[in-house]
């Protein structure tokens, strides 16, 4: 098939601008033309760019904003161990009518957000990329004046139609109409503002979902968006009268109107790539993680702003679902929103993130206590991983504190009547040594909850391996007993090496301690280094002899429940003397 002049065009626009050293490595890129979909194959060597939603500033974070942004932070951290160049952006809008009638703004870091861009919306540059983004779907008569009226939310910052309102009494006993999906109170507003011709893009939409599999993950949400291009798609309103927004960019040519709030905070992701300027390369790799909650103000209104104005589509638009508190919705009125910043400081940074990332299921909303954190954290961190490392470095066990020196007699390459391992212990080999192939690709698939499924059963296994060969009851005095005794050492410290790698994009500090403590140099912490096990297969070992960490080592303190709040305290300390 030909591709139309509009397309080619479109494609030259887009590539002129890109030196030789830019078209390398393998992105899909979708075009529009009032033809078809053009699909082109455009080349970026290991770059790697992903998204939170910038979040509102007029309230405290809860689980549910600090949960993407894990998500985002996780991703971006194992890409960079696998080479990648990384663009992580993340940031806060301070535009909207949410913001006019905050008081004051609240905005930190609770969870080790390692965003390489914070991006706030009252930037200059942020300015500038709106009015150029504007004045492109304006020029291309993709905006109009007209007449707006229906159910608005100010909460929510959006119109809703007759089927989405419903009838409430609020507390003061008066009748009112509310949001049914968020429960916000909705007001009648009728003005003149500006409008996007949002409806002509439904075929192209319908399109680029069909043909994209992977454009919205997980499947329910790609197929949702499906279902609701299947309804009728009026135009967007995208703009406020300055009287009643007073706070946003005013749009250009008409300071009597201000930008609409969602067109404004979704440019933000070209201001991160460097639009309207030098942005192909990182846009070209764009992934945005979002709540289920904003779905179609991405998958939807984004894609179409974006499709009007020639620019490719995100790769991917990764959602997740929400957190309930023992079964109930998060709500101020019932006093169980969960401040992250609170719990982080009573469960470690670490903590929180690893027990969000292991217990959150993109697909279905996932429920808090404090009981599961307890819980989880003392038996997957605690124990399982703090318990392994503390008796595989302890003096008893480990006298000249290093990295022992494997035996190939005492665990032979196959199982037999004469050799130390047993069947069980060859079947955790095979377990740990495929790993690594498995964890990369649930962090690819974003199942992250997944892939800590998949360590922890190898913690559990290798930790059944040294209760089952119970090195502290040998006796170094006898070679070959203490031959078999370093090589148990030797194996579970290899396991504990591959574990503190993989788990670096959950738990970087924990990790950090682990792999220090084990004498890893930072060269040696990439995906690269994952070769497990090297002397079994008749390989040098660089580790062997080498010193392990002088630091003391708890990775992390076990968590006890105290009357109503849930406080750290030391039940067992975890140390090496």
């Amino acid at each position: 098939m030909r591709l139309s002049l509009a397309i080619s065009n479109a494609i030259s626009d887009w590539t002129a601008s890109m030196t030789k050293a830019e078209v390398k490595g393998k992105t899909n890129l979708w075009f529009l033309s009032t033809e078809l979909f053009v699909h082109i194959t455009m080349d970026y060597e290991n770059k790697f760019f992903i998204t939170t939603p910038i979040f509102y500033v007029n309230a405290s974070p809860h689980i549910g904003h600090l949960y993407s942004a894990v998500l985002a932070d996780c991703q971006s951290r194992y890409k960079q161990l696998r080479g990648f160049q990384t663009k992580f952006s993340t940031g806060t809008d301070e535009h909207g009518l949410k913001i006019q009638q905050a008081a004051e703004a609240a905005s930190e870091d609770p969870l080790f957000i390692s965003c390489t861009d914070y991006i706030r919306t009252t930037e200059q540059r942020h300015h500038l990329s709106v009015e150029h983004f504007w004045s492109v779907l304006k020029d291309k008569g993709l905006i109009y004046k007209g007449t707006y009226e229906g159910w608005y939310s100010i909460p929510d910052e959006s119109f809703l139609i007759a089927s989405q309102v419903g009838d409430a009494v609020d507390s003061s006993g008066e009748n009112v109409k509310i949001s049914l999906e968020s429960g916000h109170k909705v007001e009648w507003m009728k003005e003149e503002n500006y409008m996007f011709r949002l409806s002509v893009f439904r075929p192209q939409l319908l399109d680029w979902l069909k043909g994209n599999p992977n454009a919205v993950r997980p499947e329910r949400f790609h197929q949702a968006v499906v279902q609701w291009l299947q309804e009728d798609l009026p135009d967007l309103s995208v703009s406020r009268q300055k009287s009643r927004l007073q706070w946003g960019i005013p749009v250009p040519g008409d300071p009597e109107q201000t930008i609409y709030v969602w067109l404004d905070a979704l440019v933000n992701y070209l201001t991160v790539a460097g639009y309207p300027e030098n942005y192909q390369q990182w846009w070209s790799v764009a992934r945005h993680v979002i709540g289920k909650d904003i779905l179609k103000f991405h998958a939807i209104y984004w894609p179409a702003f974006l499709l009007g104005a020639g620019l490719p589509l995100p790769q991917t638009i990764h959602v997740h679902s929400h957190w309930t508190v023992s079964g109930k919705k998060m709500s101020k009125s019932l006093g169980n929103v969960v401040d992250p910043l609170e719990r982080s400081s009573v469960y470690t940074t670490d903590g929180m993130r690893y027990f969000l990332l292991r217990q959150g299921v993109p697909d279905s909303d996932c429920d808090y206590t404090d009981d599961k954190v307890i819980k989880l954290l003392n038996a997957e961190l605690a124990d399982a991983l703090g318990g392994l490392l503390n008796r595989c470095t302890a003096p008893a066990l480990n006298p000249a504190q290093v990295y022992p020196v494997f035996c190939p007699t005492s665990f032979p390459v196959e199982c037999t009547k004469q050799s130390r391992a047993v069947a069980e212990d060859y079947q955790m080999l095979d377990a740990v040594r495929n790993l690594s192939t498995t964890v990369e690709q649930y962090y690819e698939d974003m199942h992250v909850y997944k892939a800590l499924e998949a360590v922890s059963a190898c913690v559990r296994q290798t930790n059944g391996f040294v209760q089952r060969h119970a090195p502290w009851k040998l006796n170094r005095q006898d070679t070959e007993e203490r031959h078999w005794q370093d090589t148990i050492i030797h194996v579970s410290l290899e396991c504990l090496r591959i574990y503190g790698t993989l788990l670096q994009p959950v738990i970087p500090q924990i990790s950090n301690k682990l792999l220090s403590k084990l004498g890893m140099k930072q060269s040696e912490r990439s995906w690269k280094a994952l070769n497990f096990l090297p002397r079994f297969h008749g390989m040098d070992c660089p580790f062997e002899g080498r010193a392990l960490g002088a630091d003391n080592v708890v990775l992390f303190n076990r968590l006890e429940r105290q009357n109503k709040y849930t406080k750290m305290k030391i039940i067992v300390q975890i140390e090496i003397k």
